[in-house]
């Protein structure tokens, strides 16, 4: 359970979705495994670092629901995830982190993931979209034709989410790229911000912080890259 009390007028709505959480749980864990899958082909090698699965804990759906309860009463709007829209409401219930060293590795990698959804009769029910803080790299993705989305939370991660068929309740998952400079940032602002954001100032300025040095570091690592590249191109020579 959720360590925040559910309110009594969301028990109601909250019930039958946590229902279905339960019930259908072997069906997430097989698209989180279907998901790992896109990773046994020779495709990806050398573009990839590593990877990470997930399949979110019944008490992160809790606290996922609450939040989103909770962003709709601020607003005045109805609650309106039902069981019938649960997978297009909340797409990462199951997930898939892809990390890459430098941001020039990710045209061949987003190819890549495009070429086996398409191959392997995969859905994209969200185009590749950017969550960017730092203007540059804004433009970079953009350069690279994928959509950008405004980080307020200083967060950088390229998503996709994509179901294995066209079936209006199939479970859809989430995709995640990001260079190993970002999941570090994201790891730490993970441990102090979810499910419910840090109360200590000094932690929130902090994590800001790590945000610009990470995003620093990318940069970095980016220019190590193409330094080495460049000095070890046939014409260097």
């Amino acid at each position: 359970m959720s360590d925040t009390e559910i309110p009594s007028e969301a028990q109601r709505y909250f019930e039958p979705l946590l229902e279905k959480y339960d019930m259908e749980l072997p069906k997430i864990g097989r698209l989180s495994h279907a998901l790992l899958g896109l990773l046994e082909g020779p495709e990806l090698k050398g573009l990839v670092h590593s990877y990470r699965t997930r399949v979110k804990e019944r008490s992160h759906f809790e606290d996922k629901l609450l939040r989103k309860w909770g962003k709709a009463k601020e607003g005045g709007a109805t609650f309106d995830i039902t069981p019938s829209n649960l997978y297009l409401r909340i797409n990462d219930l199951a997930g898939l982190r892809l990390l890459h060293q430098h941001t020039a590795q990710f045209p061949a990698i987003h190819a890549t993931l495009t070429a086996l959804f398409a191959e392997q009769g995969w859905e994209v029910v969200e185009a590749a979209a950017a969550r960017v803080w730092d203007s540059e790299y804004r433009k970079v993705f953009q350069d690279f034709g994928i959509q950008t989305k405004e980080s307020d939370g200083m967060y950088t991660s390229v998503h996709y989410v994509v179901r294995m068929n066209n079936q209006p309740d199939a479970v859809t998952g989430e995709i995640q790229v990001r260079t190993l400079a970002e999941e570090l940032w994201g790891e730490v602002d993970h441990t102090i911000n979810y499910p419910r954001k840090t109360t200590v100032s000094t932690c929130t300025e902090q994590i800001k912080v790590l945000a610009r040095v990470t995003s620093s570091a990318t940069r970095l690592v980016d220019s190590i890259m193409l330094s080495h590249r460049e000095g070890t191109s046939p014409k260097s020579k």
